[in-house]
């Protein structure tokens, strides 16, 4: 074979590898592009955690983390705040926010508010939450639409309300109705986080079913609540 032949050879080589580089380049490409858009983002799974019906705290917030990744919630709505009492200092928050992000979850600092006079406790924001959520059904519309304000114009992070205003015209990041119980189930539907009430339900598999329902026709679906839930042994 002649000098001319072989560098033909070497070239139409080179020509190949630069071909299939291509080739491979552009489905590792499309198998991004496929990736990407076959995964529907997660919806939030929440465990409201009412410190009414049974407190946590420091002795048993981690018992309640591995609770609530083992039924398979991903965020929590944790109540630090009744009616104008702030429950913790800002270390035991900070604290508290760690040990939820190590296992993996959200949290959302969640202000039970029942009077207009209760102020909003500005000093927990930015302690790490991946949000606030204000619990405030007791109050008129005007009054909340305020509160709402004043939290979205502070805190830099997602918000949520509860609210059992099946019509609320209410704009947080998160809202959630608390559609406990069947006969609420026509309010469920996409744009909204529906309910389940573990007081509402007959027994497991009404919870579950209750469950799903909520899960499959709305943007997500929190759970009211933890102690109901551990006594319910669902």
């Amino acid at each position: 074979m002649g000098r001319r032949d072989r560098r033909r050879g070497r070239s139409s080589a080179r020509w190949y590898l630069v071909v299939i580089a291509i080739v491979l380049l552009a489905a590792a490409a499309l198998g991004v592009v496929y990736l990407r858009g076959s995964h529907a983002p997660t919806k939030p799974v929440i465990l409201y955690v009412n410190q009414g019906n049974g407190a946590v705290n420091e002795s048993n917030f981690g018992e309640m983390l591995r609770f609530a990744a083992s039924h398979g919630f991903n965020t929590l709505f944790f109540q630090i705040y009744r009616q104008g009492d702030l429950l913790f200092s800002t270390q035991q928050l900070r604290v508290f926010v760690n040990q939820t992000h190590a296992g993996g979850l959200r949290i959302f600092f969640a202000l039970y508010i029942t009077d207009s006079t209760q102020s909003l406790p500005a000093s927990v924001y930015g302690l790490g939450e991946d949000g606030v959520s204000l619990d405030m059904s007791a109050l008129g519309l005007a009054t909340q639409e305020s509160y709402l304000a004043s939290l979205q114009a502070a805190f830099h992070g997602e918000t949520a309300v509860t609210t059992t205003d099946m019509t609320s015209p209410l704009k947080p990041d998160l809202l959630v109705l608390e559609t406990y119980g069947s006969a609420y189930q026509q309010f469920i539907k996409p744009g909204i986080v529906a309910g389940v009430g573990v007081f509402a339900t007959s027994g497991a598999q009404d919870y579950h079913s209750q469950f799903q329902y909520a899960l499959q026709n709305s943007d997500g679906v929190m759970v009211f609540d933890y102690a109901g839930l551990v006594k319910a042994g669902y």
